[in-house]
């Protein structure tokens, strides 16, 4: 066998894997937002979950991108778990059109077809508005031209004819339930080894269609193909949190139980499937006519998409109506991790290896986001509880000094964590932006740039105040009269209320959010704070307090609206609009 055979074998595998990579890239970029739609909306119960998880799948030919897409929700709690559980069995019947797709170009010369669908996509991309349709387009044709190219190859290696080949697999017993678990292991090997469940069928394919492979060996590799991309997942979401190794777990799991039901049943299944199709599994080789053996052959590939489709199909039908006992069996086995303490640094939805598209990354960006903001509101409300203890503190006991320093201490930690944040979630970001994405997803992108910069100012600002309120608490200054911390606690209060808005619109839809309620309590900052202004000044001439109580007090007034400002500027962002323009 020629060197150059098996190079032109590994460019037609490689051709393929690249053409079902931008034709799913593509697609998640014509549709991608519709389908997250889509997903949180149609998973009332758990057939629609199914359905929902079929059609999803089979529209972005990725069955990877509708299980991040689902744990992603469940991360976010718009998803339940056993909800997820339903649209994971979906994606496994809608993954089955691509072992069709498959078929067809095996058992067809489609090559022909490749060159006019190139012509077509670099027209469509040239014109910039269909430019995605062209990339769908081309990566199509990379698949076609992949498919094409491994059948000639396949041809031209004769491997009907390779004794060597034959003899290897007549050493094993195609009638031992041993070699059935040998080349089940072998397809679960090989797709963890490519990272490519379609490239593994697509060997199975040629093996079986040039007369190689036995049938029944054949479809044992497309079980352990099977098996083999869920432990991929499951690497990938080692790293992840306790729901995404759950819904990973609960993918295994429905793959496992499928094949060991298969196996119980494995060849009257097989011979049932074979019927359908109309291949003859006793036709031997010069038993009968080269035309009609070449035609039984033929069916071989359509044999095992068939198998494919059946087996997803069946086993979803049976592990549907247990979908709440897999739900408490992956709980039971993958128990939530401790409870991390809130002052650790650690990303919650950004996991590295996890991710698979630029599109459904840029969506776990925004959950990070949330999680960026919703801190940032807990340590303000840290800065409120120092003043109410610096307040409270006036002859400085040795547990209120300790509770003093803790809390400070604690909020330090915190203003360190929101630099943290704030570098992670940008190069995370960078690293997306590398990849080709739509135009709404770049300027998503560049909106959340300006999210993070203006969530760590406010980090900034409340660990501001926090130092302001420590220099006082410990200097020889006076305590603040009693209607400074009055004000103090009113500014406070409507900053607070600034910030619930901001997380408000975080966690939500930007639809559903009144941007003026926002901007309205800006204003009352605004206002309030040129208010105390013109009363401090009249207050120290009055002797009511010192200078530099009063300018402290100042300090604090101040930091409160710059922070304000800050919330404004990440919803302007979030919104993509600005105050002067509603």
């Amino acid at each position: 066998m020629s060197i150059w055979i098996i190079f032109k074998l590994l460019g037609s595998l490689a051709l393929l894997m690249f053409g079902m990579k931008s034709m799913s890239e593509a697609l998640q970029k014509m549709a991608g937002p519709q389908l997250r739609h889509v997903l949180g909306a149609m998973t009332t119960n758990r057939f629609t979950g199914m359905l929902t998880g079929t059609l999803v799948t089979a529209s972005v030919q990725s069955s990877t991108a509708t299980t991040v897409m689902t744990v992603s929700f469940v991360n976010a709690g718009l998803l339940t778990l056993a909800q997820a559980i339903s649209v994971i069995m979906g994606a496994n019947i809608g993954t089955t059109l691509t072992a069709w797709i498959m078929s067809a170009g095996m058992s067809f010369d489609i090559t022909s077809a490749v060159y006019p669908a190139f012509f077509m996509g670099i027209i469509l991309i040239y014109l910039k508005k269909y430019r995605y349709i062209g990339d769908f387009l081309f990566g199509l044709s990379f698949l076609l031209l992949g498919l094409g190219t491994l059948r000639m190859t396949g041809t031209e290696m004769h491997l009907g004819e390779n004794q060597a080949l034959l003899d290897f697999f007549a050493s094993f017993d195609p009638n031992s339930f041993l070699t059935t678990l040998v080349f089940l292991v072998l397809g679960g090997v090989m797709t963890f080894c490519v990272q490519s469940s379609a490239a593994v069928m697509a060997i199975t394919m040629i093996l079986c269609s040039s007369g190689a492979l036995p049938i029944y060996q054949g479809i044992a590799l497309v079980m352990g193909e099977n098996i083999g991309t869920t432990v991929t997942s499951n690497l990938a979401a080692m790293s992840a949190n306790t729901q995404a190794r759950r819904a990973a777990l609960a993918h295994m799991f429905f793959n496992v139980f499928g094949v060991l039901w298969i196996l119980v049943v494995f060849r009257p299944f097989i011979d049932m499937v074979c019927g359908w199709v109309g291949y003859d599994v006793d036709m031997q080789k010069g038993a009968v006519e080269t035309s009609v053996f070449l035609a039984n052959s033929a069916k071989l590939s359509f044999v095992l998409a068939a198998f494919h489709t059946t087996f997803n199909v069946a086993n979803t039908f049976i592990l549907i109506w247990f979908i709440p006992q897999i739900e408490r069996f992956v709980c039971w086995v993958i128990k939530p991790k401790k409870a991390d303490e809130e002052d650790e640094f650690r990303l919650h939805f950004i996991t590295a290896g996890f991710m698979k598209t630029p599109e459904l990354s840029v969506l776990e960006a925004q959950k990070e986001i949330q999680s960026f903001s919703e801190r940032m509101q807990r340590m303000f409300g840290m800065v409120r509880e120092l003043l109410t203890l610096s307040a409270s503190s006036t002859n400085k006991s040795n547990n209120q000094a300790g509770d003093f320093n803790k809390l400070f201490t604690r909020i330090e930690k915190y203003e360190g964590i929101s630099d943290n944040m704030e570098l992670e979630i940008a190069k995370y970001l960078d690293s997306v932006s590398d990849a080709h994405l739509s135009d709404d997803t770049k300027a998503k992108i560049r909106a959340m740039l300006r999210e993070i910069s203006e969530l760590e100012s406010i980090g900034d600002a409340c660990y501001n105040m926090a130092r302001t309120i420590s220099r006082k608490y410990n200097g020889k200054e006076d305590h603040f009269v009693e209607k400074q911390y009055d004000h103090l606690h009113q500014m406070m209060e409507l900053t607070d209320q600034s910030l619930t808005q901001m997380n408000r619109l975080m966690g939500g839809r930007k639809e559903a959010f009144d941007v003026n309620r926002t901007f309205n309590i800006e204003n009352e900052i605004n206002n309030y704070r040129n208010q105390l202004k013109s009363q401090n000044i009249n207050d120290i001439n009055n002797h009511q307090y010192t200078y530099a109580v009063g300018t402290i007090y100042m300090d604090l007034i101040n930091e409160c609206e710059k922070l304000g400002d800050y919330v404004v500027n990440v919803v302007e962002a979030r919104m993509g609009t600005r105050q002067k323009d509603v």
